[in-house]
């Protein structure tokens, strides 16, 4: 299928996984939750407020559980090669016409657990990303950056070490510095499966309605093998 050639060569891909109306849902909710009103900028005042579902209820558990996202996981891990997360977790909201948040470098994000339960990174992954949005994204609302195809060079930066992750994120950024810019723009209800050794950053909000997307990790049934032949894996290769 070209969608999965262009994962195994970009290190991304999005998909519909519920409707807009869905995805609207799920952030009126999160306004509610953060306790700011969608209708007075006034009291927008930090660039970044972080919200997060920890339930999976409602239109959120429409989203990351639905059939078409599934599916999706299926072709690019193998049946079995992922595990069904129960909740959208983690959710930056990032608003518009104020400073930006320090929090906009290059990197791939923690994606193995030490023995001791602590974070770090490796080229031998064992989660995948999924950036849902729950807004509207143009270019000017803060889409995530993208290196296209950066995920070969992070895996042969990284190796099979485990790393820290500023150590890593510097390596990744150094590694990946020539590759071209896509960018994360999509509507409510849509999912970019973003492979966990590609190369990503926030940006700056330029628009004029804040930003809600949540990051969340999708743990892979075993970590990367690169000869696996499954899409994650081919998409390290060569």
């Amino acid at each position: 299928m070209k969608w999965i050639e262009e994962f195994v060569d970009q290190g991304f891909v999005k998909v519909q996984a519920a409707s807009p109306q869905v995805g609207l849902a799920a952030q009126e909710l999160l306004w509610k939750q953060i306790g700011l009103s969608p209708d007075d900028p006034s009291t927008w005042r930090e660039p970044v407020v972080w919200a997060a579902d920890l339930t999976g209820r409602g239109p959120f558990g429409q989203i990351i559980g639905s059939p078409v996202l599934a599916e999706a996981l299926d072709e690019l891990c193998g049946q079995g090669g992922w595990a069904p997360s129960g909740s959208c977790g983690n959710i930056p909201i990032r608003f518009p016409n104020l400073p930006p948040a320090d929090d906009r470098g290059w990197h791939i994000d923690l994606n193995v657990m030490r023995e001791d339960g602590s974070w770090a990174v490796s080229g031998r992954p064992a989660t995948l990303l999924a950036l849902i949005l729950f807004s509207e994204v143009g270019p000017d609302d803060a889409p995530t950056r993208i290196r296209a195809g950066s995920q070969r060079d992070a895996a042969a930066a990284l190796g099979e070490g485990v790393h820290e992750h500023v150590p890593a994120s510097q390596l990744v950024e150094a590694a990946s510095a020539e590759r071209p810019l896509a960018y994360a723009t999509g509507l409510p209800g849509e999912v970019y499966l973003v492979h966990p050794l590609t190369v990503h950053a926030a940006q700056e909000h330029l628009g004029s309605r804040p930003r809600f997307m949540a990051q969340t990790p999708i743990f892979l049934s075993a970590p990367l093998d690169p000869a696996a032949g499954t899409p994650l894996a081919r998409a390290v290769q060569g």
